[in-house]
């Protein structure tokens, strides 16, 4: 379970970003998520929806404990960001484009050495490493140096080491970005196997077709700010546009 209540992140400007915010501008800070509240319930999906520069992010982040909110809490699994971070992060996969891999590595050394973070079994690691690499497709690269693996490859590691421990909770941020067809329906199907088995997702895309296929519950962030949280069905049921992208539009272009 994620639990969010009314987190505020703000930064602190730079004399060159006060500059580029434009004459108008007087304060020293910006607040890149303002009064965000909504909660991930154990085997629901939940999408975090909004355009680039929302604060999606910077929420996520929050979550996985990478940056401390301003005020507000958040709790995984009934356990503070801020206060018991390292619990946080047992029950926590967290899948981010900014991550960086170890380019010298190969694909199975890179996922055992997360294995070994968490203190996982050598069977647990076999069992799960053969699990994951067969629904991902990777076998085949699987002792290939990192640094020579195309950007959709990259991805797949990067996915298979945020999971190998096996998290109650499943954050990812652009799951499927850089991947073609194929590959992205066998991270859908990996999705939908956690819900399956109870556990807690919480993702972002800007792939309106997965954010249909995936969603149970809904939040949409614009500006740092919540513009609707509520369960898919709902959400589909009060469209005032004909397709899910449209109104995602719509939404956002009215603020």
């Amino acid at each position: 379970m994620i639990k969010v209540e009314n987190i505020y992140k703000t930064f602190k400007l730079s004399r060159q970003q006060k500059r580029e915010m434009g004459k108008d501008f007087k304060g020293s800070t910006v607040a890149a998520v303002a009064g965000v509240s909504f909660e991930c319930q154990p085997g629901r999906i939940f999408s975090l929806l909004g355009p680039n520069g929302a604060g999606k992010t910077t929420t996520l982040r929050m979550i996985s404990t990478m940056l401390k909110p301003t005020s507000g809490s958040i709790e995984v699994d009934d356990f503070n960001v801020v206060r018991q971070p390292q619990k946080v992060r047992e029950r926590l996969g967290f899948l981010t484009g900014s991550t960086k891999l170890y380019h010298r590595l190969t694909a199975n050394e890179l996922v055992k050495y997360y294995a070994d973070l968490h203190g996982i079994s050598r069977d647990d690691f076999n069992r799960r490493k053969d699990e994951i690499f067969t629904l991902l497709d990777m076998h085949d690269f699987a002792n290939q140096r990192i640094a020579k693996m195309s950007t959709g490859m990259k991805q797949k590691v990067s996915i298979a080491r945020t999971i190998i421990h096996d998290p109650s909770v499943m954050v990812f941020d652009e799951a499927t970005a850089g991947l073609d067809v194929v590959a992205s329906r066998g991270i859908v199907e990996l999705i939908r196997g956690a819900k399956d088995r109870g556990k807690t997702v919480l993702f972002s895309t800007h792939r309106m077709g997965e954010v249909s296929q995936l969603s149970d519950d809904l939040a949409i962030i614009h500006r740092g700010n919540l513009l609707y949280s509520g369960t898919y069905a709902e959400f589909e049921g009060q469209m005032q546009a004909e397709s899910l992208e449209d109104e995602f539009i719509r939404i956002v272009e009215a603020v």
